[in-house]
């Protein structure tokens, strides 16, 4: 892999971790919407099926 598309990856990857952890904070202090695990988890799964969809292509 060229040196832009590894750094475009652990952007992608940092990104990531900060979105999930930003939901799951969110969530922990409303405890009422749904466990922060899960939002966490959802948060990332989606980030993970919206970049193989476009690197399939």
């Amino acid at each position: 892999m060229s040196p832009i598309a590894l750094t475009l990856l652990l952007l992608l990857v940092l990104m990531t971790l900060l979105l999930a952890s930003a939901i799951g904070y969110a969530v922990h202090r409303h405890p009422a919407l749904t466990a922060p695990l899960t939002a966490a988890g959802m948060v990332v799964a989606l980030v993970i099926t919206c970049v193989c969809t476009i690197a399939a292509r």
